[in-house]
């Protein structure tokens, strides 16, 4: 069967759809996909339980039927997504998307199971399109979670949801899905395990409604995070060309929730001391206990009142804390970037998002892991030093 066979779409093979919500056509957007067997009314049931206001649902049925149900693309013998298939129906909801009100409006993708594949795919192909993801009890395409796609997702906050009894999903699929979105994709994920994982309720339900209503403020205070425009920035503080080179080997393990932290490749203590006794020296720069944070955690302040740095270049603005660094079993730091620099260092693998980057917190949050040699905490350093220097307005 191909892509195009057995197709449910209207008149105009346009998507069949269910609306809830907002008609005004700059309100914020949630397209919910379905898993497969379903249709958009599965997915338009949860609409009134997530955030109202100024915000508009639509849930998409899948345009290929499949028995009484409907679903997003074909899959192999082996039961994976047909690439031309999955490709094709990237393509034909793209389009539709063309024809939803104002282009500039922000778009939130939710999906559920096979949803979800639709849904990475969608962010991978097309990531300025979307303000963010909500991907529940699924996994990404196959191919998709690689060395190639660091950082594609970079400035695309994602919650994402995993079942501990999830009956469809194969675990090495889930497995890749979640390693690669928490330590690699670039994206700020808020990734959590919930109970169950064969019914789109509950709890989880409740955590992305939180989730998607903080998003949802951020979009109407800020605006949408801009995404990495392909050039490769210089950093003032770098020796040589100024150019951020790649980390080697892998990237750290962190913690997917708050607070996050550092849970593999952590620093030498000896080198911990020896960069915060250089940040420490930093113009303008004092040290304080931090006022968030695990116990032991070290405070980077500067004086507001002689800065020029805007607020979101802060950790904390009223308290003039541009970074800190985590106690010795850690040894990383959390810090604020410039988007720029923030998205090459996510590509580069010496950055990892904040979980609630872009969603309560600075789109730039950052944790940078502890130098393992001086060759790198040079590198660190210098990217403190930008942290540095966005704060004073420079």
């Amino acid at each position: 069967m191909t892509a195009h066979d057995h197709r449910s779409t209207d008149v105009d093979g346009l998507p069949m759809l269910a609306r809830w919500g907002a008609e005004h056509p700059a309100a914020p957007l949630v397209v919910a996909l379905h898993g497969n067997g379903t249709s958009e009314h599965s997915m338009i049931e949860i609409a009134p339980w997530l955030p109202h206001g100024p915000v508009a649902y639509a849930a998409v049925r899948g345009p290929i039927q499949q028995g009484t149900g409907f679903c997003w693309f074909t899959t192999t013998v082996d039961g994976r997504p047909g690439p031309s298939s999955l490709a094709a129906t990237c393509t034909w909801f793209l389009d539709w998307l063309d024809t939803e009100g104002d282009p500039e409006r922000p778009v939130i993708l939710l999906g559920f199971r096979d949803g979800v594949t639709l849904a990475g795919a969608l962010l991978l192909r097309a990531p300025h399109r979307f303000a963010g993801g909500m991907l529940i009890y699924g996994a990404l395409p196959a191919g998709s979670a690689t060395r190639a796609n660091r950082g594609r997702l970079a400035g695309m906050p994602v919650f994402l949801a995993h079942g501990d009894d999830d009956p469809r999903t194969p675990p090495e699929l889930l497995a890749r899905t979640w390693n690669w979105l928490t330590s690699a994709s670039g994206a700020p994920v808020w990734a959590t395990r919930a109970a169950g994982g064969r019914q789109l309720a509950g709890s989880v339900v409740g955590d992305a409604g939180t989730w998607l209503a903080d998003r949802l403020d951020f979009l109407r205070a800020h605006g949408e995070n801009p995404l990495p425009d392909g050039d490769e920035p210089r950093w003032p503080a770098l020796p040589g060309d100024g150019r951020l080179p790649a980390r080697a080997g892998d990237p750290p393990t962190t913690t997917s929730g708050v607070p996050q932290h550092q849970t593999s490749q952590n620093a030498p203590a000896h080198l911990q001391d020896r960069l915060w006794r250089r940040l420490a020296a930093l113009d303008g720069v004092r040290t304080a206990p931090a006022t968030v944070g695990v116990a032991g955690t070290r405070s980077l302040l500067v004086d507001r009142g002689a800065t020029a740095g805007p607020d979101r270049a802060f950790l904390l603005p009223d308290l003039g804390e541009f970074a800190h660094q985590h106690p010795e079993a850690d040894g990383s730091l959390h810090l604020v970037l410039p988007d720029g620099l923030a998205y090459d260092g996510l590509a580069k693998g010496w950055a990892v998002a904040h979980p609630l980057a872009g969603v309560r917190l600075s789109p730039g949050m950052v944790l940078v892991p502890g130098p393992r040699d001086l060759a790198e905490l040079e590198i660190v350093a210098g990217i403190v030093e930008a942290s540095h220097g966005y704060a004073c307005g420079r």
